[in-house]
């Protein structure tokens, strides 16, 4: 039953592209929210930098003041500003005080969400963050609370548009890296400094977060390793076509354990040959899709939108939605869980397996000196291709898995070799067997 005397009151930080839209929809969708909620969700602020460049909503919300609009009487706090600051210290501010935090912020998450959880427990107030993975994907929650009886092993995911529509396009139209950004960026789908998703940086939050939530130990961004797609050439992704593969930026997180019992978390985020029969390599565009691997559950598989107002405001409002519930009834949402605090596995030490094309000399005795490399460093070879070209050769090698440490000295000593012009691209394969 719908009590109209109690309100929960919403301070919303931003009005962005998101913000926009979370702001349009409690508008649009009150009564429905009520119904769902058991009592008004009643938008009290907005705080926004320039109330001029607003005019979509009623100026009466707009406020420059963000802390004051913090320390006032909203029940509840969303935040779509993104970035660290001055997001970290309003919505310490807000936990503090009991107030729930409803944030889109992945950066803030992947670096301080250890700080962010402490604060909501202290207080008792509720941290939900859907939105600040894969958009409108119900991707967290799953992971969080549906799958929390449950062991997860690995997580791999798209989880950035921006790239996955890069190297998608690549994959169509054989076009380069450079040319291909260039369209991304005129059809809106890159942003006019596209570093955080081309160098990877946005998607090395994310799995950060997911492998948080996965194997309930604290990963931080800095505990990931980072590599994006600038070096991905068109040459790579058409040697993964002549092998049935096609090229990903890949989030993956892995839970490992070894013979010894001992348990291990990897996580890492680089372009990855995949086989084109692996689910996610038909997510094209600027979608997203998340690949879980759980002991009882098997495989599932997670795909939408991952970015936009629209789909992001939605998730947001998923949360909202939840932390009213849980204010009206006197309830709390999920706390941390970071009971396992599995060490985090450096690089080197993780087992991938690599495709290396290298320019060649055409001449006897050339295959010979480049497998006695791989064996000196106990690479086993899977594959090889060898393709003459009068005076020079292509020489295209697959790996079994090996450290990874292995596989880039392997590489580094091969470049040195005199029969070797050049090593033309190195990239890992994922998605197959050893």
């Amino acid at each position: 039953m719908t009590d109209p005397d109690k309100s929960v009151k919403v301070a919303l930080l931003g009005c962005g592209t998101v913000g926009t839209q979370v702001a349009r929809l409690l508008r649009e969708q009150a009564d429905d929210l009520t119904a769902r909620v058991g009592a008004p969700v009643e938008l009290v602020g907005i705080a926004v930098r320039r109330p001029n460049k607003h005019p979509q909503v009623p100026a009466e919300l707009l406020t420059t003041d963000s802390a004051a609009l913090v320390a006032g009487a909203a029940d509840v706090v969303v935040e779509v500003i993104g970035g660290i600051e001055p997001a970290r210290t309003l919505l310490l501010a807000a936990l503090r005080a009991g107030k729930s935090v409803v944030t889109a912020n992945k950066a803030l998450l992947a670096e301080h969400g250890a700080e962010l959880f402490a604060a909501a427990d202290a207080s008792g107030a509720d941290l939900y963050f859907e939105a600040a993975v894969a958009g409108a994907i119900p991707l967290l929650r799953p992971l969080r609370e549906s799958l929390a009886g449950d062991r997860i092993t690995r997580v791999t995911g798209i989880v950035n548009g921006t790239t996955n529509f890069i190297l998608s396009a690549m994959d169509a139209t054989g076009a380069g890296y450079g040319e291909t950004l260039e369209e991304a960026s005129r059809l809106g789908y890159a942003e006019a400094d596209p570093t955080a998703d081309v160098d990877g940086f946005d998607a090395a939050s994310k799995a950060a977060i997911l492998a948080s939530l996965a194997f309930h130990t604290r990963v931080t961004a800095s505990d990931v390793h980072r590599e994006g797609i600038a070096s991905v050439s068109a040459a790579d992704i058409a040697a993964a076509k002549i092998l049935g593969r096609t090229v990903k930026l890949l989030a993956l997180c892995e839970r490992v354990t070894e013979p010894d019992g001992a348990e291990w978390v990897t996580v890492r985020v680089h372009p990855a040959m995949i086989p084109r029969s692996h689910p996610l390599a038909s997510v094209g565009g600027a979608f997203n899709a998340v690949f879980v691997e759980a002991d009882a559950a098997g495989q599932l598989m997670f795909y939408g939108q991952g970015a936009g107002g629209a789909p992001t405001a939605s998730a947001v409002l998923g949360d909202l939605v939840a932390v009213a519930r849980n204010k009206i009834a006197g309830g709390r949402g999920p706390r941390e869980s970071a009971y396992a605090a599995l060490p985090i596995r450096p690089m080197g030490q993780t087992p991938t397996r690599y495709h290396i094309s290298l320019d060649v000399a055409d001449r006897a005795g050339v295959l010979a000196q480049v497998a006695a490399v791989f064996a000196e460093h106990d690479v086993s070879i899977a594959a090889v291709r060898q393709e003459g070209r009068s005076v020079d050769a292509s020489l295209v090698i697959v790996t079994h898995a090996a450290a990874d440490a292995a596989l880039r000295s392997t590489v580094d000593k091969i470049a040195g070799l005199p029969v070797v012009r050049e090593v033309v691209s190195v990239m890992r394969v994922e998605g197959e067997g050893p």
